[in-house]
């Protein structure tokens, strides 16, 4: 209530501003503390889901490091490196710029592309434009004459099919962060066996971490509902204990250790080491390990959670916890091959072991659910095969698994610690994954700040430049890296970006063919009251992308108790009773089609889906015949969508449909 100075009363309208502002009997101020405990609840929940392959970072950033005779100001520039890294990629990129970009909640490289498709037509058939919902009142006109960038990409096939086989690469490379993360993670936690027991072997590490992500991968199909409760507090438990370690050990090593925050150390580090200074960048690089997922699980959060997690907890654990490693290492410049042990205190080894196994467990399994989610998303969307995907919990729609992605997933993760062995090997191939989708991501969100957001062009160059130079120089590092190990996921993205475009540039084209050939509603009309078409009774579900419309499935043969059937017939049955019509003069009244649809409901269900196959002509351009026989090999070998939705093998009709391409 507002004060008003003519009041009779004026302490009246101070006690009730008083109880206004102390929250007394005020139901807004009461939802607002809500809302804070709830997020602040969610910002606790992401440490178990959103940062572990972040906040693990430190068990294997110094040992990825291929150090020669280091020196203190080497390892003073690392740290440097290291602390710029993360507060330029993870404090500006991720937190202050890339989660205001999200598409009705989601993000991640998906996002920016499904951004992007929707306000200009830069998808690889034409869509409809939608305005922008962000404040841009710019006539379509004017937008149109001075946006040359969209235009290009509007005009150009190949820029727009380069498009989208980059955000497919994108996601590509965080399914190979689900296959490195797990084994770089439980590897580098079961190095801590060496310490205290010098006769373990790298061949027993070796051993024992494919023990330990074989036992991991075979739990998946239980789900984790049973034990997820634990992921935060082992993560909590990780992410307060490594800080004051590295504070114990500042104070015992090196006290003026955040002088290296200075960026003149980074200068000199190049001054003085050249080449060898530039290929070390491909192990500092693993600091920012896991960044990516603050903008790709926005849709299981909020981006209010992740900005407070991450400011308040992550970046301070990752600063204080690196400084504590980096000051150990300089006053024991040759024990960077065991960065995280060896800084530990004896007193408190093995509890951090312990803790550290399960945060590499928990940061694992969060990365294996992360590339389970965002398999199914991908067939949910028609951009990968149809695999089988099985929810796990009947709380929880996120939480599913798909048996033959994780079988896959098994055998290349235990394939990378027994091939590699080695954390520097595994490092090389993990900088690849790492640099490489957060490049893409810069690459997209430029374009959502040109065509979408408007952004004045000289913010946009800043942006651009600090973060593809940054990034661009981590690339080229990493890249020397592909003949000793980083061909690994680089080989495993390409081939599924591959997959993805050539099952989404199928299946486009088949909607196209579709939508071109599709039966009208009045063209079925005429189809039924042919009396050469003979009427079986009985219900017949067809299946299809083709909203205004019906498949042309329905053109080559003649018409013929689950809760879905019950859905549908209770739905058609409003929609009759509702219909002032009487929905149809084929049937007579509204009481007679509702005693037919009845009637065929009792008689039996069908559901019929198109097997589809593309006529490829001689006239079909290179590229249409290589990804239409790709779409061919990859649809002849998917599983049927008919069994994926549960339907009894005696309801399923498939019917062969050959399209001309």
């Amino acid at each position: 209530m507002d004060f008003n100075p003519s009041s009779s009363n004026p302490s009246t309208h101070t006690i009730d501003d008083s109880s206004q502002a102390n929250g007394l009997h005020n139901p807004i101020s009461s939802s607002k503390w809500k809302e804070r405990w709830r997020t602040l609840f969610l910002a606790y929940r992401t440490l178990g889901v959103v940062f572990g392959g972040l906040v693990t970072s430190p068990l294997y950033v110094y040992p990825s490091m291929k150090l020669k005779s280091p020196t203190e100001e080497d390892y003073l520039s690392i740290y440097s490196i290291i602390f710029w890294t993360l507060s330029l990629i993870g404090v500006v990129k991720y937190v202050g710029i890339a989660v205001n970009a999200d598409d009705q909640g989601e993000g991640g490289t998906f996002a920016l592309y499904s951004l992007l498709c929707k306000h200009s037509q830069v998808g690889i058939l034409p869509s409809r434009r939608v305005e922008s919902n962000l404040g841009l009142e710019h006539a379509t006109q004017y937008v149109d004459k001075h946006n040359r960038l969209r235009n290009f990409f509007e005009q150009s096939m190949i820029a727009r099919r380069a498009l989208l086989f980059i955000a497919m690469l994108g996601t590509c490379m965080l399914i190979g962060d689900g296959i490195l993360t797990p084994a770089i993670s439980v590897l580098s936690a079961m190095d801590g066996l060496k310490g205290p027991f010098h006769a373990v072997t790298k061949f027993t590490i070796e051993g024992l971490s494919a023990v330990v992500l074989v036992v991991l991968f075979l739990m998946q199909r239980f789900g984790t509902s049973r034990v997820s409760f634990l992921f935060s507090p082992i993560m909590a438990a990780w992410t307060f204990t490594t800080p004051m370690i590295g504070i114990y050990s500042i104070a015992s090593h090196y006290p003026s250790i955040f002088k290296a925050l200075s960026p003149h150390y980074i200068f000199l580090f190049f001054q003085r080491n050249g080449k060898e200074g530039w290929l070390l960048l491909g192990g500092t690089v693993l600091c920012i390990t896991g960044s990516e997922a603050m903008f790709a699980d926005l849709g299981h959060f909020n981006k209010r959670s992740i900005q407070i997690a991450f400011m308040f907890t992550i970046y301070p654990s990752l600063v204080l916890t690196y400084a504590g490693q980096t000051a150990y290492l300089i006053r024991n410049l040759n024990d960077h091959g065991d960065g995280f042990y060896k800084f530990v205190p004896t007193s408190v080894y093995w509890p951090m072991f312990i803790i550290a196994t399960l945060a590499a467990i928990v940061a694992s399994q969060s990365l294996i659910s992360a590339t389970f989610s965002v398999i199914k998303q991908s067939v949910v969307l028609d951009y990968f095969p149809r695999v089988k995907v099985v929810h796990t919990s009947p709380y929880k729609e996120g939480e599913v698994y798909s048996p033959d992605i994780n079988y896959i997933l098994m055998v290349l993760c235990v394939a990378a610690v027994l091939g590699f062995g080695d954390g520097q090997d595994i490092g090389n191939a993990f900088g690849v994954v790492v640099i490489m989708v957060m490049l893409i991501t810069t690459i997209l969100l430029t374009l959502v700040m040109v065509i979408i957001w408007r952004t004045p062009l000289f913010l946009v160059g800043l942006y651009f430049t600090v973060f593809f130079v940054v990034e661009g120089v981590y690339v080229s590092a990493v890249f020397t890296k592909i003949p000793e190990g980083g061909w690994f996921p680089f080989a495993i993205s390409i081939i599924l970006a591959f997959v993805m475009f050539g099952w989404y540039y199928g299946r486009q084209r088949k909607l196209d063919y579709e939508m071109s050939h599709r039966i009208t509603l009045d063209r079925l009309s005429g189809l039924l009251v042919n009396p050469e078409i003979q009427r079986v009774s009985g219900l017949c579900f067809f299946y299809s992308n083709i909203l205004d419309g019906l498949t042309p499935v329905l053109d080559s043969f003649n018409l013929e108790g689950n809760d879905f059937v019950s859905q549908v017939t209770y739905s058609l049955q409003e929609h009759i009773r509702n219909s002032s019509d009487g929905v149809s003069s084929l049937s007579g009244s509204i009481e007679q089609e509702l005693l037919e649809l009845e009637k065929a409901k009792r008689a039996g269900v069908v559901h019929v889906r198109g097997k589809t196959r593309f006529h490829i002509n001689k006239s079909s351009g290179w590229f249409d015949k290589i990804m239409l026989m790709f779409y061919e090999v990859l649809h002849n070998n998917c599983r049927s969508a008919l069994p994926a939705l549960g339907i009894p093998l005696a309801q399923r009709m498939e019917v062969g449909m050959l399209y001309e391409a």
